[in-house]
C-alpha cells in the first residue's frame, strides 16, 4: 500500500510540474508506463490480445468491472476516459485522472451527455484514441449490461472506427473470473482497494477486437453489436 501511495503521489507531481512542459507525445508515454508500473507495485500481471490502436482517431468500447479498469487499458495503451464528473474533484486520483486526458460527464444531466459526445467528437477528429464504458456502471464480470448508444454517436458524428475491447479478470489458481477487484452498489473506494491487495492472486486480460465502422448503423443499432464483439472478447 505505501509503495502505490508514493507512485501516485510521484503521478502526481509528474503532472502537476512536468506535464506543463512536456509535448503531448511524451505526457501519453508517460501515463502508460505510469500504469504498467502502479499494476507491479499492486502484484496484477496484465497479459493483452490482440492489437491495440497505434494512432487515432478511434473509440475504444470496454466491459465496466472495476475501479482498475482505467488502470488496466492505460497500461495497455494510453486513451482518454470518459468518466463520471465526481472522479474530477477525488483527492489525488482526480489530479492524476486529469492529467491522464480524461473528459468528465455528469450522467444525471441529460444536456451534459450532449456536450461530452461533442468534445468526444472533436476529440477525435484531433486524432484522439478515446475510450467508454458503454455500460454506465461497473457489473460483476459475468453478465454483460446493456449499452448505451449515446457516446457512440461521438464516432459516427467524426466518422471514425470503433474498437471493441474485452476486459477480464482472472484467478491465477482456478482461472475462474476473480472476485477481487469488483466495485460494486455500496462499495468503497477504499474497501476495494484493500480486497485487491490481500485478496487472491488474479491477472487482468485485456483483448482487442477488430476496429470497426458504423456502415449506416444508428448508435442503438452500432452499440448492440458493439455489445455482442465485446461480450464475445470477454
Amino acid at each position: 500500500m505505501g509503495r502505490a501511495l508514493l507512485l501516485a503521489l510521484r503521478g502526481w507531481f509528474d503532472i502537476v510540474v512536468l506535464f506543463p512542459r512536456w509535448p503531448r507525445q511524451r505526457r501519453e508515454a508517460h501515463v502508460q508506463a505510469w500504469a504498467r508500473s502502479m499494476l507491479g507495485v499492486l502484484g496484477i500481471p496484465l497479459q493483452v490480445e490482440g492489437s491495440p490502436p497505434l494512432q487515432g482517431p478511434v473509440l475504444l468500447v470496454v466491459n465496466h468491472i472495476s475501479w482498475l479498469d482505467i488502470l488496466v487499458v492505460h497500461a495497455a495503451r494510453h486513451c482518454r476516459f470518459v468518466s463520471k464528473a465526481d472522479v474530477k474533484h477525488w483527492p489525488l486520483i482526480g489530479t492524476l485522472a486529469t492529467g491522464g486526458g480524461t473528459l468528465y460527464i455528469e450522467r444525471e444531466k441529460r444536456r451534459d451527455a450532449m456536450r461530452v459526445v461533442h468534445h468526444m467528437a472533436q476529440s477525435l477528429q484531433d486524432g484522439d484514441i478515446v475510450a467508454v464504458f458503454p455500460e454506465g456502471t461497473t457489473g460483476d464480470g459475468r453478465v454483460l449490461l446493456p449499452f448505451h448508444g449515446n457516446l457512440v454517436q461521438a464516432a459516427i458524428s467524426a466518422h471514425a472506427p470503433v474498437q471493441p475491447v474485452g476486459l477480464r479478470f482472472v484467478d491465477q489458481a482456478s482461472g475462474a473470473d476473480s472476485q477481487s477487484p469488483l466495485y460494486l452498489d455500496d462499495d468503497t473506494l477504499l474497501g476495494s482497494l484493500w480486497r485487491t491487495l490481500v485478496g487472491p492472486p488474479f491477472v487482468a486480460r485485456v483483448r482487442f477486437g477488430q476496429p470497426q465502422l458504423a456502415d449506416g448503423r444508428n448508435r442503438r443499432e452500432w452499440a448492440g453489436d458493439l455489445r455482442a464483439a465485446v461480450d464475445a472478447l470477454r
